[in-house]
């Protein structure tokens, strides 16, 4: 089996940690360099019930795309939730790795999942890297369908290719536009709204879209819009980053299994559907 400073060393070569934004704070949260990994856990959040999982599984490395202490602390005492996440994790010899906007700006990253997920053919991204000579990394992804649908039949593709949420999917625009060209950012993505309708795309599917942004990204211009769970759309890059330690680890001979964690830790857990009267508010 490898060390874990061999695996943490792939996966700093997949996303590499200066790609990262200044704010984020990625790479080895805990773990010793010198133990042996054999399974490996790739999640989007390292919430309590991932980190059980992760015990129960017997995986010695748990990778998530979102950091624990984004803003950093001064202790991991076990009396807030946060700290007795990295108390069970050191007792049960599991190291935990963040990739996050540098999984973002990878290319494969983040937005080449999603694209993939909802049956996007990805042609460059949405805001390219400037110190990408290949112009092919960079923030969100611009990609292309294999040939027009409705909006809504759109909508009907992108939620059935992301896991299921309780707030399902949201849609702006005349659901009969046709839909060929698209804009996507996993996560929250409404600072990238300019861009997309500069970009000429006929939709952007996202997550996080807040009320006035999106009223006024829709007046200015006739792009469609699609808001799936912040969740939904990062999930599927787990499999992509699976995907590539597999291939490294079998590059090396190495002993190593990993998995996809199929919990649904969208923070949205229900979903009250409203009445459909004839006025737009109770008599």
């Amino acid at each position: 089996m490898p060390k874990l400073s061999d695996v943490i060393a792939v996966l700093e070569e997949l996303y590499p940690p200066q790609w990262a934004e200044s704010w984020d704070a990625v790479g080895l949260v805990c773990g010793d360099p010198d133990a042996e990994v054999g399974r490996v856990l790739f999640a989007v959040d390292p919430v309590q019930a991932v980190a059980d999982e992760a015990a129960e599984w017997g995986a010695g490395l748990l990778v998530t795309h979102h950091p624990l202490y984004l803003r950093g602390t001064t202790t991991v005492a076990a009396t807030g939730f946060k700290g007795r996440v990295v108390h069970g994790l050191i007792k049960n010899d599991i190291a935990l790795h963040v990739a996050h906007t540098n999984a973002d700006h990878a290319d494969p990253g983040v937005s080449d999942a999603l694209a993939e997920a909802i049956g996007l053919k990805v042609t460059g991204p949405l805001v390219a890297d400037p110190t990408d000579p290949a112009g092919r990394r960079g923030s969100g992804r611009i990609g292309v369908l294999d040939a027009p649908v409705p909006l809504s039949a759109f909508a009907a593709q992108v939620a059935a290719g992301l896991p299921a949420t309780a707030t399902g999917v949201r849609v702006a625009g005349d659901p009969d536009r046709p839909i060929s060209r698209v804009a996507v950012c996993g996560g929250a993505g409404d600072s990238f709204l300019a861009e997309a309708r500069a970009a000429g795309v006929d939709a952007y599917v996202t997550a996080d879209l807040r009320h006035h942004p999106v009223s006024e990204a829709t007046e200015a211009a006739p792009v469609a819009l699609v808001d799936a769970a912040h969740w939904a759309t990062e999930w599927p890059w787990c499999t992509l980053a699976a995907r590539a330690l597999d291939a490294a680890a079998a590059t090396r001979g190495w002993a190593l299994e990993t998995r996809v964690s199929t919990l649904v830790t969208d923070a949205w857990t229900a979903h009250a559907a409203m009445p459909n009267p004839a006025l737009p508010y109770p008599a």
